[in-house]
């Protein structure tokens, strides 16, 4: 009786299968396209990998972790998506914070996409190809092009810890506030202007105002990467206690009673409070600032925005401070 078929790796017997000969060598390890990848960054751990099982895990575990403080550092609910060729490369030039960068399969490589994946080596940011159809899920069908990146939320400081960093640099505390400013682009140029004249950080409110997107960052010019923003849950109460804590809080007002340049005060520890361009200060903000300054205008029914009526009072207030009679 043969009893072949009853040998270890009989291809015959019951539940054997028979190897196939040739085929793709790179099949089940992530196919031909990949090979344009190799070398261009890390591969994200599974737990940095939205959509793994092990992403979803560690996110639960910080979420259950005992003893932590989530409002410690304020972060921003969720991560944010830049796609498309362009706004892509401008972000990476810009130096936006990237967690990884991801190329559609097969999609057509110009210099665009060749200068994304030059940058993301460069800064050893992780790359990843994934189908088109996991592109648009993920980017939430957004017209991608092929690439898009995830830009990590943004860690927010306390408002307490703008004036630890004065303190830390025994210098007089200098705080810019905004007020209902919803533009990333104005809140990008504030943190711009408050880099160049020595500002110790950027007060945001927490709702119903711009945040640190991937937007204000590349408005900033890279500053956002050197001044802290810092996000207060009530606003007003957040000046009373900089005004506890010594600040004298200044309002920048079309209708303010002093003149910006006039103020004595400028050398001293202070809050300066931008509005929005269309509505100014709020009416509690307005009624919790010591004093209301104006910026002299040859035009008085002309308005600044935010980004830029804070560039002309940082500058003065620099000026002063580093002058003769500053410090």
């Amino acid at each position: 009786m043969d009893g072949a078929h009853l040998m270890p790796g009989n291809s015959k017997r019951h539940g054997a299968t028979r190897k196939r000969q040739g085929g793709n060598p790179t099949a089940g390890s992530g196919g031909r396209r990949r090979r344009a990848l190799e070398g261009r960054g890390p591969t994200p751990k599974a737990a940095e990998r939205e959509g793994h099982k092990a992403f979803g895990q560690a996110d639960s575990a910080q979420r259950r972790r005992p003893g932590s403080r989530p409002g410690r550092s304020k972060a921003a609910p969720s991560t944010e998506w830049v796609a498309g060729r362009n706004a892509v490369v401008e972000a990476l030039q810009a130096g936006v914070p990237v967690t990884t960068l991801y190329v559609a399969e097969r999609a057509e490589r110009d210099d665009r996409l060749r200068e994304a994946f030059r940058i993301a080596a460069d800064r050893h940011v992780s790359m990843l190809e994934v189908t088109r159809t996991e592109l648009d899920k993920m980017t939430d069908r957004a017209v991608h092009q092929g690439i898009a990146i995830k830009v990590p939320a943004y860690e927010y400081s306390e408002p307490q810890d703008l004036l630890d960093a004065a303190a830390g640099a025994a210098e007089s505390a200098l705080v810019v506030v905004l007020d209902s400013v919803t533009d990333p682009r104005n809140l990008g140029a504030v943190v711009r202007s408050a880099a160049a004249f020595g500002v110790h950080g950027v007060v945001v409110p927490e709702r119903r105002a711009a945040g640190m997107t991937a937007s204000a960052w590349k408005s900033s010019a890279g500053a956002a990467a050197r001044v802290p923003v810092a996000r207060a849950t009530n606003l007003t109460r957040q000046l009373k206690e900089y005004q506890q804590a010594g600040l004298t809080v200044v309002g920048l007002d079309a209708a303010g009673d002093v003149e910006l340049g006039d103020l004595d005060l400028l050398a001293e520890p202070l809050a300066l409070v931008v509005g929005s361009e269309d509505k100014g200060l709020s009416r509690l903000v307005r009624e919790t600032c010591d004093v209301l300054v104006r910026i002299p205008m040859a035009a008085t029914s002309e308005s600044l925005n935010a980004g830029v009526a804070a560039g002309i009072a940082l500058y003065e207030i620099d000026r002063r401070r580093t002058g003769p009679h500053g410090r």
